[in-house]
């Protein structure tokens, strides 16, 4: 399955009877961009008071996701990836893996004990405005 990043404008409220608006950016596991846009709302709707605005879908590739139930943020991480050819040919693919933690540090310590087996290279990591990732009903 394929995942999008999907970002919303919406209102909703924020406060005691305090309605506001809401710019908001999902990562939604799912076939096409009507999938994840239905499965997106159906996540959303309790929350919604009024008109809802898709301003972007678009698909997106990750190497993996790694969560954590310590954190609430989410990480992008550019890894490059190290094979050795049995030529002695060394090639380096650069990919993204999304790391759920608390902190960047965390997001961090969670990436590299992610990646403890693997022959590879952080080559950087930021935080994302993903705020939740939601994956297909199974």
């Amino acid at each position: 399955m394929l995942f999008y990043e999907i970002k919303v404008n919406y209102e909703r409220q924020t406060g005691e009877n305090n309605p506001g608006g809401v710019k908001e950016t999902y990562l939604v596991q799912g076939f096409t961009p009507t999938d994840v846009e239905q499965r997106l709302m159906e996540e959303i709707k309790p929350y919604i008071m009024g008109d809802v605005e898709v301003p972007s879908c678009k698909k997106v590739q990750f190497y993996d996701i790694v969560n954590s139930d310590e954190g609430d943020v989410w990480y992008k991480a550019r890894v490059e990836m190290i094979t050795v050819e049995d030529s002695g040919k060394e090639t380096r693919k650069k990919v993204s893996i999304l790391v759920q933690a608390s902190t960047i540090q965390q997001a961090m310590k969670n990436l590299t004990t992610y990646l403890n087996t693997l022959d590879c290279e952080i080559v950087s990591i930021t935080r994302s405005p993903i705020l939740e990732v939601i994956h297909a009903v199974k």
